[in-house]
């Protein structure tokens, strides 16, 4: 009892009562008891960090801040010591809860009972459920969600992979195509034995053995103007794998009707590049890109090649994109372009704002019409549809 005697001579202790007075949204609750206690309930809105990883994973929920820090265990011991220990560690403001989860139930303070994931989901989301930025509220999270991919070939593959293995609980595959043997040396969501079927088939099959907690929604044809709303609708983001400027403009274009945000990503021989765009607070894809390149200066991946694991970085790059959004993690690439280079090992990023006088976006009150582009990706008015 000397070495808790000394660090409670060392820290701060509040109150049951003093916590309950604080405003829940100026502190950052720590609950550092094992799993197992949990069961007998939890302080709303705390972060469940076990004492034998806290010194590990504290910075995982916020750096050393003057924001006010409370430590909680089940009678106040715990806590004591690793307000002291995290003290050490620059955590100035770091505080314990005397009397612990024991001392807060007893004088009334709410308390909640943590919902439980069942067993199985439990053991294959493990590692994500350690941690504290995502928990088993943020595993919830995840299985409602709702991912469209656009694409089921080089980017898709591997996007379409982890997000199923994260347990993203519905999956869209939109994609025209049929599984061809060149496609195997990147496509990876397909095999030798499914060449010549339907990509979203092949990927379908593909994802189900992986992950039968996730529901797959297979669309087997292209995306144009006349389907484009119709099919992003009721998604909570999109992946946008497509290989063609005409697509990635009509995906750019559909996002900003319906409010959902893009995943961007693009491979070209060594090089790769991932953004997100965010139609309500940020920049949209045609800010970054106002006009295409010239057919001669982006030919695709059957014309100019691309090494086979670029798209397997990319998409995954995406998918954690995707993670984060839904989780509500990290920083997103709103605003930013990352760049990679495989060739030097090289990745930078680069900073872009919204345009003013951007078709697309300048005026969020007239989002743009929804239409076909040709190549070039001048608009063909013949298939225009808006909401």
């Amino acid at each position: 009892m000397d070495l808790v005697a000394e660090a409670r001579s060392r820290i701060r202790e509040i109150s049951a009562d003093q916590l309950a007075a604080l405003d829940p949204s100026r502190i950052i609750l720590i609950d550092v008891r094992e799993d197992p206690e949990l069961e007998q309930g939890k302080i709303p809105g705390a972060y469940h960090i076990p004492r034998g990883v806290l010194e590990g994973s504290i910075h995982m929920v916020s750096p050393p801040t003057d924001q006010p820090l409370v430590i909680y265990c089940a009678s106040g011991i715990r806590s004591a010591l690793a307000a002291s220990t995290l003290q050490t560690m620059g955590y100035s403001t770091a505080l314990s809860l005397a009397g612990g989860f024991q001392e807060w139930k007893a004088r009334g303070g709410p308390w909640e009972l943590p919902s439980r994931l069942p067993d199985d989901q439990m053991q294959r989301y493990d590692r994500h459920i350690r941690l504290p930025e995502i928990g088993e509220a943020g595993q919830r999270k995840l299985l409602e969600s709702r991912v469209l991919i656009v694409g089921a070939g080089g980017l898709g593959s591997p996007a379409a992979l982890y997000l199923a293995a994260a347990g993203v609980g519905t999956l869209g595959l939109v994609d025209h195509d049929r599984v061809d043997v060149s496609n195997l040396q990147r496509q990876v969501l397909h095999s030798t034995r499914t060449v010549g079927n339907p990509k979203v088939e092949s990927a379908r099959d593909t994802i189900r053995a992986l992950n039968p907690d996730v529901s797959v929604e297979s669309l087997d044809l292209r995306l144009s103007a006349s389907n484009a709303l119709d099919i992003l609708d009721g998604y909570d983001i999109i992946i946008d794998g497509a290989d063609n400027f005409p697509t990635r403009y009509l995906i750019n274009d559909a996002s900003l009707n319906l409010r959902v945000p893009v995943v961007h990503g693009s491979v070209f021989r060594f090089e790769g590049q991932v953004s997100l765009f965010d139609p309500v607070d940020g920049p949209c894809y045609r800010c970054l890109f106002p006009e295409p390149p010239a057919p001669e200066l982006a030919p695709n991946c059957e014309e100019a090649g691309v090494l086979g694991v670029l798209p397997g970085v990319v998409g995954t790059l995406q998918a954690a994109e995707a993670i984060k959004w839904l989780v509500g993690i990290g920083e997103d690439l709103t605003g930013r372009l990352l760049t990679l280079d495989v060739l030097s090992q090289r990745f930078r990023v680069l900073r872009f704002s919204r345009n003013p006088d951007c078709p697309s976006c300048g005026d969020p009150a007239a989002p743009p019409p929804i239409v076909d582009y040709d190549q070039s990706c001048r608009a063909l008015i013949s298939a225009p549809r808006s909401r």
